[in-house]
């Protein structure tokens, strides 16, 4: 009876260790599994558009009717003695700029 006992034991550690190592190799094979997955999905994956912020448009630049009108009304203060000469001179430069 012993050698019995003894058999049945031997067997019972045998098979609880390889309950525990195959329980392992299945962790371990789900794990690898699950992260080949995850990898593939972001292979694939769409990126995430990318939002490119566009500067304004310039304002229009002012019709000749405008600069004339402007540099009649600057000749007139320059006339009235309000603007220098450096000053009017800076103003329609500025003015034909546009």
């Amino acid at each position: 009876m012993p050698g019995l006992l003894r058999g049945m034991a031997r067997t019972a550690v045998v098979a609880g260790t390889a309950t525990a190592v195959s329980n392992r190799v299945s962790r371990r094979q789900g794990e690898r599994w699950a992260r080949q997955s995850y990898d593939q999905q972001q292979q694939y994956a769409q990126p995430e558009p990318q939002y490119v912020q566009q500067a304004p448009p310039p304002a229009p630049a002012a019709s000749n009717a405008d600069r004339i009108a402007e540099l009649k009304q600057l000749a007139d203060l320059h006339a009235q003695g309000v603007l220098t000469e450096a000053e009017f001179a800076a103003e329609k430069q500025r003015i034909l700029a546009s």
